[in-house]
């Protein structure tokens, strides 16, 4: 195994808790950080430690302590909860962030690891196959920090000469954790409910595309990118990753096919202006390029296995 020691900041989070486990595989220590509990399988298979992001000197006493040597910062307020508090969401999303960037800096980290998002696009963007490099005039402060981030994240690389590497993720699918605030995270509930309930209450409108993915396809992406070589990385803001897109009435469809008496009903929300801002399919072909992108999971598989866990 790599003698590498890794941080993962906010791994009580949806991607923290099974990236954390899944790195956990690969490295000798992998330390979990975050201001809430983790699930029982982080607690129990490495050290765990409060850590908020915000404290500059706890996190650099951490790297140190730890000898840590790659950073994933995971640590966000998401689009929905990030728009009923605005300053909450920059000053964690930004300040957070640069906090990040200046002890890796400072500290001699080797590689960061930082997510961006499709909300980084706005309602002037493409929505369909919207590319790497178009027009991006995002309307939430989730989109806004975001963007804000991948500009630090290359200013970091292009001056400072950071490893510092990103990933847009669309919208993530998992059953192990919760979902975060997300103006997605219908498409998670969704399932949870059909088994509990067979019944769902959609705060989106039928009809309403996004670009998804399934959570392990996620994990092997960022891991596929971490490994590249640096000379293969030619983005250094974020890349665009795609796997499936779908609507409610699709997903609705497709769980019905193993539960027949499923029912949706719709009550679009504020959420349902965010979606519309948004893109309905990504363009990815630079990912795939540059180190080898390709997703698993389509929808039919991505429904089988999420509702066979929690059945289980």
């Amino acid at each position: 195994m790599p003698q590498d020691a890794v941080l993962v900041i906010g791994a009580s989070g949806q991607i923290g808790s099974e990236l954390t486990l899944e790195l956990r595989k690969h490295y000798t220590t992998v330390v979990a950080a975050d201001l809430k509990n983790p699930i029982p399988e982080v607690a129990d298979s490495g050290p765990f430690l409060r850590l908020d992001v915000l404290n500059r000197s706890g996190l650099a006493d951490c790297i140190s302590r730890y000898r840590i040597n790659q950073i994933y910062h995971l640590a966000a307020i998401l689009s929905a909860t990030g728009e009923k508090n605005p300053e909450l969401a920059w000053r964690v999303n930004m300040k957070g962030l640069r906090n990040v960037l200046d002890c890796s800096l400072q500290m001699n980290v080797q590689k960061l690891f930082w997510p961006s998002t499709i909300a980084v696009f706005g309602p002037n963007s493409p929505k369909q196959r919207t590319p790497q490099w178009t027009v991006m005039e995002p309307n939430t402060i989730y989109g806004i920090s975001k963007l804000a981030g991948e500009r630090w994240c290359d200013y970091y690389f292009q001056k400072k000469n950071l490893d510092v590497r990103s990933l847009r993720y669309p919208g993530l699918i998992s059953y192990k954790a919760p979902g975060g605030g997300g103006t997605t995270d219908y498409a998670i509930d969704i399932f949870f409910e059909a088994v509990r309930h067979r019944r769902f209450t959609c705060f989106l409108k039928a009809d309403t595309r996004l670009p998804m993915m399934y959570m392990p396809d996620a994990i092997r992406a960022t891991l596929l990118l971490m490994e590249a070589p640096a000379d293969r990385i030619t983005v250094r803001s974020s890349y665009n990753i795609a796997a499936i897109d779908f609507t409610p009435a699709e997903i609705a469809e497709a769980i019905r096919k193993h539960i027949a008496d499923f029912v949706i009903d719709y009550q679009p929300d504020f959420r349902q202006q965010i979606a519309e801002s948004w893109p309905e399919s990504i363009d990815d072909s630079v990912a795939r390029r540059d180190w080898g992108w390709m997703p698993s999971y389509n929808l039919e598989a991505l429904t089988t296995d999420m509702l066979a866990h929690i059945a289980a």
